[in-house]
């Protein structure tokens, strides 16, 4: 089921499941998942995109090789906060998706996520070949952490 926010999708998950955090690309998927407490996103890995069948696939192979309980996918909104194209991409993707498994499905905003990303990787003094190798993995553990850091928050007594 897809979620349209954070809340919703935090009401929905299943207790002591980690996450998967996805930054589509169009030739790229960055992967990142959670802990079991949902408290620390790790980059995992960058799956080249083909068609959505081989996507999936993949996909939903590491979430039952993690026994994951919820994706969160980056929404690639322009700087003013619309939707362009890519947004309406994202959102096809998660409908898609959403028809191959029963897993709870969220959006976070993901503005500025490979921005942050590649200032990491710089200051971590990565080679421009490694940074190609890992920016869009590394975005999606910015992506998931920020869902993360927004999930724990709410969860925390007033």
């Amino acid at each position: 089921m897809i979620h349209e926010t954070i809340e919703s999708l935090a009401a929905a998950l299943p207790p002591m499941r980690a996450l998967i955090g996805l930054d589509l690309g169009e030739k790229t998927i960055g992967v990142a998942v959670s802990d079991g407490l949902l408290r620390v996103a790790s980059p995992l890995a960058t799956i080249r995109r083909a068609k959505f069948t081989l996507d999936a696939a993949a996909l939903l192979k590491i979430v039952d090789e993690r026994a994951i309980g919820g994706m969160i996918l980056g929404l690639p909104r322009n700087m003013d906060g619309s939707e362009g194209p890519r947004c309406q991409s994202t959102r096809a993707f998660a409908r898609n998706l959403s028809r191959l498994t029963d897993l709870p499905i969220g959006f976070w905003d993901e503005r500025l996520s490979t921005v942050a990303a590649e200032r990491a990787l710089l200051e971590a003094d990565t080679s421009r070949k490694r940074r190609s190798e890992v920016i869009d993995h590394v975005a999606a553990g910015f992506i998931l952490q920020g869902a993360l850091d927004r999930i724990g928050h709410m969860r925390r007594p007033a």
